[in-house]
Protein backbone atom coordinates (compact mmCIF):
# COMPACT_ATOMS: atom_id res chain seq x y z
CA UNK A 1 0.00 0.00 0.00
CA UNK A 2 1.61 3.45 -1.24
CA UNK A 3 1.25 5.76 2.03
CA UNK A 4 0.27 9.37 1.35
CA UNK A 5 2.92 11.82 2.28
CA UNK A 6 0.96 13.34 4.81
CA UNK A 7 0.17 10.02 6.47
CA UNK A 8 3.76 9.91 6.98
CA UNK A 9 5.21 10.28 10.59
CA UNK A 10 7.29 12.62 11.71
CA UNK A 11 9.94 9.94 13.60
CA UNK A 12 10.16 8.38 9.97
CA UNK A 13 10.55 11.36 7.85
CA UNK A 14 13.33 12.93 10.66
CA UNK A 15 14.92 9.13 9.78
CA UNK A 16 14.88 9.21 6.05
CA UNK A 17 16.11 12.88 6.14
CA UNK A 18 19.16 11.70 8.33
CA UNK A 19 20.11 8.66 6.51
CA UNK A 20 19.67 10.32 2.83
CA UNK A 21 22.13 13.22 4.53
CA UNK A 22 24.21 10.73 5.85
CA UNK A 23 24.70 8.85 2.05
CA UNK A 24 25.25 11.98 0.58
CA UNK A 25 28.66 12.44 3.13
CA UNK A 26 29.56 9.80 2.28
CA UNK A 27 29.66 10.34 -1.61
CA UNK A 28 31.17 13.38 -0.71
CA UNK A 29 34.02 11.74 0.93
CA UNK A 30 34.90 9.72 -1.31
CA UNK A 31 33.76 6.90 -0.07
CA UNK A 32 31.24 3.65 -0.90
CA UNK A 33 28.23 3.27 0.55
CA UNK A 34 27.25 -0.45 2.21
CA UNK A 35 23.89 -0.63 1.98
CA UNK A 36 22.63 -2.94 4.61
CA UNK A 37 20.20 -5.70 4.07
CA UNK A 38 18.55 -7.91 6.93
CA UNK A 39 19.36 -11.66 7.11
CA UNK A 40 20.84 -14.04 9.42
CA UNK A 41 24.74 -13.75 9.06
CA UNK A 42 26.40 -16.53 7.15
CA UNK A 43 28.95 -18.94 9.41
CA UNK A 44 32.16 -18.46 7.59
CA UNK A 45 35.60 -20.33 7.95
CA UNK A 46 38.57 -18.46 6.82
CA UNK A 47 41.84 -20.03 5.22
CA UNK A 48 44.95 -18.20 4.84
CA UNK A 49 48.77 -18.27 3.97
CA UNK A 50 49.07 -15.46 6.34
CA UNK A 51 52.62 -15.54 7.51
CA UNK A 52 54.93 -13.38 9.54
CA UNK A 53 57.14 -11.73 8.30
CA UNK A 54 54.30 -11.92 5.27
CA UNK A 55 55.39 -13.42 1.75
CA UNK A 56 52.33 -10.67 0.37
CA UNK A 57 50.75 -8.11 2.51
CA UNK A 58 47.33 -8.54 0.50
CA UNK A 59 46.70 -11.57 3.01
CA UNK A 60 46.38 -9.41 5.97
CA UNK A 61 44.26 -7.09 3.94
CA UNK A 62 42.17 -10.37 3.46
CA UNK A 63 41.83 -10.62 7.16
CA UNK A 64 40.88 -7.21 8.03
CA UNK A 65 38.09 -7.79 5.16
CA UNK A 66 36.31 -11.04 6.78
CA UNK A 67 36.78 -9.25 10.41
CA UNK A 68 35.18 -5.98 9.41
CA UNK A 69 32.04 -8.16 7.39
CA UNK A 70 31.84 -10.18 11.01
CA UNK A 71 32.38 -6.90 12.90
CA UNK A 72 28.95 -5.62 11.02
CA UNK A 73 26.76 -8.78 11.81
CA UNK A 74 27.12 -9.86 7.88
CA UNK A 75 28.85 -12.96 8.72
CA UNK A 76 29.72 -14.90 11.57
CA UNK A 77 33.35 -15.90 11.52
CA UNK A 78 33.57 -19.51 13.08
CA UNK A 79 37.60 -19.97 12.68
CA UNK A 80 41.11 -18.67 11.01
CA UNK A 81 42.72 -21.53 9.94
CA UNK A 82 46.95 -21.15 8.50
CA UNK A 83 48.37 -22.68 5.85
CA UNK A 84 51.82 -24.69 6.96
CA UNK A 85 54.44 -22.53 5.63
CA UNK A 86 55.51 -24.56 2.62
CA UNK A 87 59.29 -24.84 2.07
CA UNK A 88 59.58 -21.60 0.38
CA UNK A 89 58.59 -20.17 3.42
CA UNK A 90 60.35 -21.72 5.92
CA UNK A 91 61.91 -18.69 7.53
CA UNK A 92 57.92 -17.65 8.46
CA UNK A 93 55.55 -18.40 10.95
CA UNK A 94 52.00 -18.62 10.78
CA UNK A 95 50.97 -14.82 11.78
CA UNK A 96 48.51 -15.87 14.29
CA UNK A 97 49.32 -12.42 16.10
CA UNK A 98 47.30 -10.42 13.55
CA UNK A 99 44.53 -12.80 14.23
CA UNK A 100 44.76 -11.78 17.76
CA UNK A 101 45.01 -8.01 16.71
CA UNK A 102 41.90 -8.54 15.11
CA UNK A 103 39.93 -9.95 17.73
CA UNK A 104 41.29 -7.38 19.65
CA UNK A 105 40.35 -4.52 17.20
CA UNK A 106 36.86 -5.84 17.20
CA UNK A 107 35.68 -7.33 20.21
CA UNK A 108 35.51 -10.66 18.73
CA UNK A 109 37.12 -14.17 19.66
CA UNK A 110 37.66 -15.96 16.64
CA UNK A 111 40.18 -19.40 17.41
CA UNK A 112 43.21 -19.88 14.94
CA UNK A 113 44.60 -23.13 13.96
CA UNK A 114 47.14 -24.05 11.84
CA UNK A 115 47.20 -26.46 8.56
CA UNK A 116 48.73 -29.88 7.85
CA UNK A 117 52.48 -29.94 6.59
CA UNK A 118 51.62 -32.90 4.44
CA UNK A 119 51.03 -32.54 0.55
CA UNK A 120 48.44 -34.65 -0.74
CA UNK A 121 49.98 -37.60 -2.74
CA UNK A 122 46.98 -37.60 -4.76
CA UNK A 123 43.52 -36.17 -5.22
CA UNK A 124 42.19 -38.70 -3.09
CA UNK A 125 44.52 -39.05 -0.47
CA UNK A 126 43.52 -38.28 2.85
CA UNK A 127 46.42 -38.88 5.26
CA UNK A 128 45.40 -41.49 7.21
CA UNK A 129 49.12 -41.73 8.46
CA UNK A 130 48.92 -38.00 9.77
CA UNK A 131 49.23 -37.05 13.87
CA UNK A 132 46.57 -34.91 15.47
CA UNK A 133 48.95 -32.25 15.58
CA UNK A 134 49.09 -32.82 11.65
CA UNK A 135 45.84 -32.68 10.91
CA UNK A 136 44.40 -29.67 13.19
CA UNK A 137 43.08 -27.86 10.88
CA UNK A 138 41.06 -30.51 9.00
CA UNK A 139 39.86 -31.88 12.03
CA UNK A 140 38.15 -27.92 13.15
CA UNK A 141 37.19 -27.88 9.34
CA UNK A 142 35.11 -31.25 10.36
CA UNK A 143 34.42 -29.98 13.92
CA UNK A 144 32.85 -26.85 12.42
CA UNK A 145 30.96 -28.19 10.00
CA UNK A 146 28.88 -31.17 11.80
CA UNK A 147 27.98 -28.42 14.84
CA UNK A 148 26.70 -25.99 12.64
CA UNK A 149 23.09 -25.20 12.51
CA UNK A 150 23.01 -24.18 8.97
CA UNK A 151 25.57 -24.33 6.32
CA UNK A 152 29.13 -22.62 6.40
CA UNK A 153 30.75 -20.71 4.16
CA UNK A 154 34.57 -21.47 3.33
CA UNK A 155 37.24 -18.95 2.06
CA UNK A 156 40.39 -20.97 0.56
CA UNK A 157 42.96 -17.73 -0.01
CA UNK A 158 46.19 -20.01 -0.14
CA UNK A 159 46.47 -23.66 -0.08
CA UNK A 160 43.61 -25.74 -0.78
CA UNK A 161 45.04 -28.34 1.38
CA UNK A 162 43.30 -29.17 4.31
CA UNK A 163 39.68 -28.23 2.66
CA UNK A 164 40.05 -31.20 0.50
CA UNK A 165 41.40 -33.58 3.12
CA UNK A 166 38.55 -32.46 5.20
CA UNK A 167 35.82 -32.56 2.15
CA UNK A 168 37.21 -36.30 1.14
CA UNK A 169 37.56 -37.89 4.67
CA UNK A 170 33.79 -36.66 4.95
CA UNK A 171 32.06 -36.13 1.24
CA UNK A 172 28.65 -36.30 2.90
CA UNK A 173 28.96 -34.33 5.62
CA UNK A 174 29.86 -31.43 3.20
CA UNK A 175 27.19 -31.98 1.13
CA UNK A 176 24.77 -31.37 3.70
CA UNK A 177 26.89 -28.64 6.03
CA UNK A 178 28.77 -26.78 3.32
CA UNK A 179 27.10 -23.89 1.49
CA UNK A 180 30.14 -23.19 -0.70
CA UNK A 181 33.54 -23.19 -1.11
CA UNK A 182 35.23 -19.88 -2.50
CA UNK A 183 38.09 -21.22 -4.38
CA UNK A 184 40.72 -18.21 -4.55
CA UNK A 185 43.46 -19.82 -7.22
CA UNK A 186 43.52 -20.84 -10.90
CA UNK A 187 43.81 -19.33 -14.30
CA UNK A 188 40.37 -18.43 -15.77
CA UNK A 189 41.73 -18.52 -19.50
CA UNK A 190 39.37 -17.09 -21.51
CA UNK A 191 40.10 -19.97 -24.00
CA UNK A 192 39.44 -22.56 -21.52
CA UNK A 193 42.95 -24.49 -21.14
CA UNK A 194 46.00 -22.41 -19.37
CA UNK A 195 48.97 -24.22 -19.99
CA UNK A 196 50.51 -23.04 -16.88
CA UNK A 197 49.17 -22.70 -13.35
CA UNK A 198 48.43 -20.08 -10.68
CA UNK A 199 51.17 -19.61 -7.74
CA UNK A 200 48.23 -21.03 -5.34
CA UNK A 201 47.74 -24.11 -7.21
CA UNK A 202 51.22 -25.12 -6.82
CA UNK A 203 51.17 -24.88 -3.36
CA UNK A 204 49.37 -28.53 -3.57
CA UNK A 205 47.81 -29.40 -6.78
CA UNK A 206 46.43 -32.58 -6.23
CA UNK A 207 44.69 -30.76 -3.46
CA UNK A 208 43.40 -27.94 -5.73
CA UNK A 209 41.99 -30.46 -8.15
CA UNK A 210 39.94 -32.42 -5.47
CA UNK A 211 38.30 -29.76 -4.24
CA UNK A 212 36.52 -29.60 -7.52
CA UNK A 213 34.98 -33.27 -6.56
CA UNK A 214 33.20 -31.94 -3.53
CA UNK A 215 29.30 -32.35 -3.25
CA UNK A 216 29.12 -28.73 -2.27
CA UNK A 217 29.06 -25.95 -4.61
CA UNK A 218 32.60 -24.32 -5.67
CA UNK A 219 32.61 -20.22 -6.25
CA UNK A 220 35.78 -20.33 -8.65
CA UNK A 221 37.60 -17.14 -8.32
CA UNK A 222 40.63 -17.28 -10.76
CA UNK A 223 43.51 -15.14 -9.70
CA UNK A 224 44.35 -14.86 -13.40
CA UNK A 225 43.37 -15.52 -16.93
CA UNK A 226 46.75 -17.10 -17.68
CA UNK A 227 47.38 -14.62 -20.86
CA UNK A 228 48.98 -12.10 -19.20
CA UNK A 229 52.53 -10.70 -20.12
CA UNK A 230 55.05 -10.05 -17.52
CA UNK A 231 54.80 -7.20 -15.77
CA UNK A 232 51.43 -5.62 -14.20
CA UNK A 233 48.54 -7.47 -15.46
CA UNK A 234 45.73 -5.34 -16.61
CA UNK A 235 42.00 -6.20 -15.81
CA UNK A 236 40.25 -9.49 -17.36
CA UNK A 237 37.10 -11.09 -17.71
CA UNK A 238 37.59 -14.29 -15.94
CA UNK A 239 40.26 -13.22 -13.24
CA UNK A 240 39.64 -11.35 -9.81
CA UNK A 241 42.64 -9.37 -9.87
CA UNK A 242 42.75 -5.63 -8.95
CA UNK A 243 44.97 -3.08 -7.41
CA UNK A 244 45.78 0.17 -5.51
CA UNK A 245 47.65 2.45 -4.44
CA UNK A 246 47.79 1.77 -0.17
CA UNK A 247 47.85 5.68 0.85
CA UNK A 248 44.27 5.83 -0.50
CA UNK A 249 42.76 3.69 2.57
CA UNK A 250 44.93 3.86 5.01
CA UNK A 251 44.45 7.20 6.61
CA UNK A 252 40.89 6.92 6.53
CA UNK A 253 41.03 3.84 8.59
CA UNK A 254 40.84 3.95 12.46
CA UNK A 255 44.23 4.41 14.40
CA UNK A 256 43.74 0.81 15.62
CA UNK A 257 43.43 -0.49 12.21
CA UNK A 258 46.69 1.78 11.15
CA UNK A 259 48.65 0.01 13.52
CA UNK A 260 47.52 -3.03 12.62
CA UNK A 261 48.87 -2.63 8.83
CA UNK A 262 51.74 -0.79 10.32
CA UNK A 263 52.90 -3.72 12.67
CA UNK A 264 52.62 -6.23 9.86
CA UNK A 265 54.07 -3.82 7.41
CA UNK A 266 57.24 -3.87 9.10
CA UNK A 267 56.79 -3.67 12.89
CA UNK A 268 56.74 -7.50 13.85
CA UNK A 269 59.86 -7.57 15.14
CA UNK A 270 58.01 -5.38 18.45
CA UNK A 271 56.53 -8.79 20.30
CA UNK A 272 54.38 -5.99 22.42
CA UNK A 273 52.03 -6.21 19.88
CA UNK A 274 49.11 -5.14 21.94
CA UNK A 275 50.68 -2.22 23.26
CA UNK A 276 51.92 -1.35 19.55
CA UNK A 277 48.13 -1.11 18.49
CA UNK A 278 47.33 1.16 21.56
CA UNK A 279 49.99 3.56 20.46
CA UNK A 280 49.68 6.59 17.83
CA UNK A 281 50.34 5.58 14.33
CA UNK A 282 53.53 5.87 12.79
CA UNK A 283 53.10 8.08 10.21
CA UNK A 284 56.97 7.28 8.38
CA UNK A 285 56.15 3.71 8.15
CA UNK A 286 52.18 4.71 6.91
CA UNK A 287 53.22 6.70 4.38
CA UNK A 288 56.22 4.75 2.84
CA UNK A 289 54.00 2.03 2.48
CA UNK A 290 51.33 4.36 1.76
CA UNK A 291 52.96 5.20 -1.62
CA UNK A 292 52.88 1.74 -2.71
CA UNK A 293 50.44 -0.28 -4.68
CA UNK A 294 48.65 -3.35 -3.26
CA UNK A 295 47.57 -6.31 -5.43
CA UNK A 296 44.34 -7.39 -4.32
CA UNK A 297 42.12 -11.21 -5.25
CA UNK A 298 39.74 -12.19 -2.92
CA UNK A 299 37.32 -9.03 -2.14
CA UNK A 300 34.48 -10.07 -4.22
CA UNK A 301 34.41 -13.29 -2.56
CA UNK A 302 34.13 -12.05 0.80
CA UNK A 303 31.55 -9.35 -0.04
CA UNK A 304 29.61 -12.30 -2.43
CA UNK A 305 29.01 -14.70 0.30
CA UNK A 306 27.78 -12.44 2.42
CA UNK A 307 25.18 -11.66 0.44
CA UNK A 308 26.30 -8.36 -1.42
CA UNK A 309 28.42 -7.16 -4.52
CA UNK A 310 29.35 -4.08 -5.54
CA UNK A 311 28.26 -1.17 -7.80
CA UNK A 312 30.12 0.42 -10.75
CA UNK A 313 29.73 3.57 -8.11
CA UNK A 314 31.68 1.17 -5.92
CA UNK A 315 28.24 1.14 -3.47
CA UNK A 316 28.12 -2.50 -1.47
CA UNK A 317 24.61 -3.23 -2.72
CA UNK A 318 22.48 -6.73 -1.82
CA UNK A 319 22.88 -9.16 -4.61
CA UNK A 320 19.22 -9.37 -4.41
CA UNK A 321 18.20 -5.75 -5.37
CA UNK A 322 21.74 -5.24 -7.91
CA UNK A 323 19.77 -6.39 -11.15
CA UNK A 324 22.28 -6.14 -13.85
CA UNK A 325 24.32 -3.37 -12.24
CA UNK A 326 27.51 -4.59 -10.63
CA UNK A 327 30.75 -5.34 -11.74
CA UNK A 328 31.14 -8.61 -11.08
CA UNK A 329 29.02 -11.85 -11.27
CA UNK A 330 29.38 -15.50 -10.70
CA UNK A 331 28.52 -17.33 -13.26
CA UNK A 332 27.43 -21.09 -13.81
CA UNK A 333 29.41 -23.37 -15.25
CA UNK A 334 31.08 -27.40 -15.98
CA UNK A 335 34.50 -27.28 -14.69
CA UNK A 336 37.39 -30.08 -14.77
CA UNK A 337 40.60 -30.07 -13.05
CA UNK A 338 43.85 -32.75 -13.40
CA UNK A 339 45.83 -33.17 -10.96
CA UNK A 340 48.40 -31.32 -12.68
CA UNK A 341 45.95 -28.10 -11.73
CA UNK A 342 45.11 -27.05 -15.15
CA UNK A 343 41.61 -26.61 -15.85
CA UNK A 344 39.43 -27.11 -18.33
CA UNK A 345 35.35 -25.10 -18.54
CA UNK A 346 32.90 -24.02 -20.27
CA UNK A 347 29.22 -22.33 -19.35
CA UNK A 348 26.46 -24.48 -18.47
CA UNK A 349 23.60 -22.12 -17.91
CA UNK A 350 21.72 -24.34 -15.22
CA UNK A 351 24.35 -25.80 -12.81
CA UNK A 352 23.90 -25.01 -9.44
CA UNK A 353 27.11 -25.93 -7.36
CA UNK A 354 29.77 -24.45 -9.91
CA UNK A 355 30.42 -20.97 -10.74
CA UNK A 356 33.33 -18.73 -12.23
CA UNK A 357 33.91 -15.04 -11.13
CA UNK A 358 33.20 -13.03 -14.10
CA UNK A 359 34.06 -9.35 -14.39
CA UNK A 360 30.95 -7.74 -16.12
CA UNK A 361 32.59 -3.86 -16.25
CA UNK A 362 36.42 -4.23 -16.62
CA UNK A 363 36.36 -0.19 -17.06
CA UNK A 364 34.77 0.49 -13.69
CA UNK A 365 36.03 -2.89 -11.67
CA UNK A 366 39.39 -1.88 -10.24
CA UNK A 367 37.80 1.67 -8.85
CA UNK A 368 34.63 0.78 -7.64
CA UNK A 369 36.42 -2.74 -5.72
CA UNK A 370 38.75 0.15 -3.97
CA UNK A 371 35.98 2.60 -3.29
CA UNK A 372 34.12 -0.57 -1.80
CA UNK A 373 37.00 -2.12 0.33
CA UNK A 374 37.95 1.10 1.49
CA UNK A 375 34.25 1.31 2.49
CA UNK A 376 34.46 -1.93 4.29
CA UNK A 377 37.74 -1.17 6.31
CA UNK A 378 36.47 2.15 7.37
CA UNK A 379 34.30 0.77 9.56
CA UNK A 380 36.41 -1.15 11.93
CA UNK A 381 36.38 0.25 15.02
Amino acid sequence: MKMEESQVSPAKTLQHVVTTMAVVVSLLAGRAVMARESRPAVPVIHVTDLYRPHMDPDDHWDLACVYALASRGEIELEAVLIDYPPARAKDRNPDVVAVAQMNRITGLAVPVVVGSPRPMRSRDDTQPQASPSEHQGVQMVLEQLRRADRPVIINVTGSSRDVAIAGKKAPDLFAKKCAGIYLNAGMGSPDKTPTRVEYNVTLDRPAYAAIFDLPCPVYWMPCFEGTESQGDPPVREYATHYRFRQGAILPHLSDRVQNYFAYMFGRYANANWLGYLQQQPEAVVLDTHGAMDRHMWCTGGFLHAAGYTVAPDGSIVPRSKAGTAAVFTFDPIEVTCEESGLTRWSGRPHSENRFVFHVRDRSNYQAAMTKAIKSLLADLP
